[in-house]
């Protein structure tokens, strides 16, 4: 959830064995350098799994050849065969409508992004790095190392001066309260949602399934029956509640509407994704917990799905993969990011020193399956060529490095930390273009966790950079620890929705960083 809040942190305190700890482990393992070929086949998982259907593909070219060469008189003289031959003609129907029903019955059905919007907070709950610390410094729970600490962590975190925190946390003395929280979340949620339907102009009772994700505040009643008292939602909507899963919830809550839209037919899928921070704010003096009040900001988005066919003309993306990967059977990866109690028995986040290169191995696996699903031919024999040269012979030659740039026009990489984002630059060898939506989206909004790859794809919209057939990644990491990657292929030159994050903004960005 925080992987790149614990690299934004290092050298930003120079004190204590946390700052030496974060130091220490402060850049991703270089994973293409170090491929395991138990990964790769993971992914060619997914082709053999297809292996039928590629299959018939030389069947039906050489019945397409053969037909091509018959000429009138062979036509006729079939016919004639068939007109004395019912038997033959019943067990042909027979078996063609047969096949076409299993086709038909059992292929994936299309996914369609329709719409999405993000929320945008108002002005006033704007955090700007001169009003954060001092509100800090007046609760009076920070003593002046923690103070100080939290400030190198804002002039090294990419942030700027306009991402917004919730309403609590600008009173003084700080009120996180069960009220505000849900105050907090209803602002979020309902905003998201408020666009999403006047932008689609669908109504609200034609949601078939509703998925909600949010890591930290899972309030009863559930979040998703807040919405589904808010807009009178159907009584048989399938609605989910996915709470603990870090800020990778936004991939896994779509993965999870994709396998509902393949049984329930005809129907939307509103996918709502979002983080609380009113009632995780912490208030305590362990370096290692106070990252995230630095970094995490207020933000959430809602996404419109849809399997219908007729939506196809209209919507914005297609959903091509969803791969995801989970390392909690280790523990090293499952405690990485992990709530609990300090010493003084106030509750944050605890980040471990080995987040980064529990990450980078979630990462290396993430993409050794999604690669063969992704890249073409050319590079992955260039890339097997060379992995298996390296297995057999014992050769001192490096793994070729696929160019992912080949497999995708848009990266949306989590906005989690400034770190984060120059190690993935770095390894997959993008160019500062291909993370500038990242890179903008921590500076504008911060890390709003599950929802920030939305904003970041809001972010390429606004520049107009979309085209028919482009594909998108979308990655993100969760506590767990999990690394998820979802892949959109546009159906259209896409423009921005009104009423977006960037709209009244996109103009002043891109905006130098400092380094």
């Amino acid at each position: 959830m925080n992987q790149g809040a614990v690299a934004t942190a290092n050298g930003g305190s120079g004190t204590g064995s946390v700052g030496v700890q974060i130091q220490q482990s402060r850049r991703l393992p270089d994973f293409l350098q170090s491929v395991n070929l138990k990964y790769v086949k993971l992914g060619y998982h997914y082709l053999i799994s297809n292996l039928l259907t590629l299959c018939f593909i030389p069947l039906i070219a050489a019945i397409s050849i053969e037909v091509s060469q018959m000429n009138l008189d062979d036509l006729r003289q079939l016919w004639l065969h068939l007109q004395y031959n019912l038997v033959s003609i019943i067990i042909c129907s027979a078996i063609l409508v047969f096949g076409l029903t299993v086709f038909v019955m059992t292929r994936p059905r299309p996914v369609y992004l329709v719409d999405y919007s993000c929320y945008r907070a108002p002005d006033h709950l704007k955090a700007p790095y001169g009003r954060f610390l001092q509100h800090s410094r007046l609760t009076g729970d920070f003593d002046e190392s923690s103070l100080e600490f939290q400030r190198k962590i804002l002039e090294r975190s990419g942030l700027g001066e306009e991402t917004y925190v919730p309403q609590a946390m600008h009173n003084i003395p700080p009120t996180p309260s069960m009220a505000a929280a849900r105050e907090e979340a209803e602002e979020v949620m309902y905003g998201a949602l408020d666009i999403l339907f006047r932008n689609t102009n669908v109504n609200p009772k034609d949601i078939g399934v509703l998925v909600v994700n949010c890591s930290l505040f899972n309030p009863t009643p559930s979040l998703s029956a807040m919405i589904v008292n808010k807009y009178k939602l159907r009584g048989n909507i399938r609605s989910f509640n996915l709470g603990g899963m870090g800020c990778s919830a936004g991939v896994i809550a779509v993965d999870l509407t994709k396998d509902l839209l393949q049984v329930h037919r005809n129907t939307y899928a509103v996918v709502v994704s979002t983080e609380n921070i009113t009632q995780n704010w912490y208030f305590g003096n362990k370096k290692s917990m106070l990252i995230p009040n630095c970094l995490f900001r207020v933000g959430g988005s809602a996404v419109l799905l849809s399997n219908k066919s007729k939506d196809r003309k209209q919507a914005k993306y297609k959903l091509v993969h969803v791969v995801r990967t989970h390392k909690g059977a280790d523990d090293k990866a499952f405690r990485c990011v992990y709530q609990e109690q300090d010493g003084a028995g106030k509750t944050g986040v605890s980040l471990s020193k080995d987040l980064m290169t529990i990450a980078g191995g979630a990462l290396k696996t993430n993409i050794t399956t999604l690669g063969p699903l992704v890249l073409p031919i050319s590079e992955q024999l260039l890339f097997f060529t060379t992995l298996f040269v390296k297995k057999l012979f014992n050769a001192s030659v490096k793994p070729y490095i696929p160019d992912f740039k080949l497999a995708f026009d848009h990266f949306c990489i989590h906005a989690g930390g400034r770190a984060v984002i120059d190690e993935l630059e770095k390894n997959l060898q993008l160019l500062p273009i291909h993370v500038e939506a990242s890179r903008m989206t921590l500076h504008r909004f911060g890390n709003t966790s599950s929802s920030s790859i939305w904003y970041e794809l809001a972010y390429i919209e606004a520049k107009g950079r979309i085209r028919n057939r482009n594909r998108v990644w979308q990655i993100a990491f969760g506590s767990g620890f999990k690394c998820n990657s979802a892949v959109w292929q546009a159906l259209r030159n896409v423009k921005p929705s009104s009423n977006g994050p960037w709209e009244d903004c996109i103009d002043n960005y891109p905006v130098k960083l400092s380094t």
